[in-house]
């Protein structure tokens, strides 16, 4: 299968802003993301939940299809799923860009965790797309080391992922320090939990250049002003 694909990893070095569109608006979807892109935002986050890997269900493959046909804006598909494997084609076919799966859903098949993540990574370069790993905030910096290389970027959970609109965890820190300093300048290590322009600021400090914001920004009277203001908090 040949897919057209453009991985959005690496960008340029300044630090990336990616609206969650866990936290949109649905009846004013196409207004709000106009809004944030124009403010500033380079990335647009799509959380993909199956109510079984997490106590909740969003969107499937449709969704992205439209938001494809929508805007050109890079769209990263986060999988929090149990089988990601599963959903790796159906979301490069309706467009994504960028896909993340979780490392603690892999090794629960025929493959161990460090063999199924590799398969799952090797899947996504053969689609063309960027990719990214995945960590709850209980799974320690560890559980990557024999994959971080392969990856163009990691995403630190600094909420337990399901929903939007919780607090920051202030002891993510940490852990974000470790693994940046185990990641290559070319990599990016994402965030994505509570982030608002002080909670960006602070990860920023820790080597985080890539900042998931979606109740910040969607739940605010004006999206584009908070997008600025976070664009500005980290850059």
């Amino acid at each position: 299968m040949t897919l057209p694909g453009k991985n959005p990893f690496p960008l340029p070095s300044e630090s990336i802003v990616a609206p969650s569109l866990l936290s949109v608006d649905f009846a004013r979807a196409g207004e709000q993301i106009t809004e944030v892109l124009a403010a500033g935002a380079q990335i647009l986050h799509v959380d993909i939940m199956d109510g079984h890997f997490v106590p909740n269900l969003s969107m499937g493959p449709p969704v992205v299809d439209k938001l494809r046909k929508f805007t050109s804006a890079p769209l990263d598909v986060h999988l929090m799923v149990t089988d990601p494997g599963f959903f790796i084609e159906p979301f490069a076919k309706a467009g994504a860009d960028s896909l993340n799966f979780h490392i603690e859903a892999c090794g629960n098949g025929d493959l161990g965790q460090i063999d199924e993540a590799k398969q799952l990574i090797q899947k996504i370069r053969d689609l063309d797309l960027g990719v990214g790993i995945t960590l709850k905030p209980k799974t320690p910096a560890t559980s990557i080391d024999e994959v971080i290389d392969l990856v163009d970027f990691v995403l630190v959970m600094t909420v337990e992922p399901g929903f939007g609109g919780q607090s920051f965890m202030g002891d993510m820190i940490p852990k974000m320090q470790e693994l940046r300093g185990k990641m290559r300048s070319d990599q990016r290590l994402e965030v994505d939990g509570g982030i608002n322009a002080e909670t960006a600021k602070i990860c920023r400090n820790a080597g985080a250049d890539i900042f998931v914001a979606g109740n910040s920004i969607f739940a605010a009277p004006d999206p584009a002003a908070v997008t600025k203001e976070i664009l500005a908090a980290v850059n």
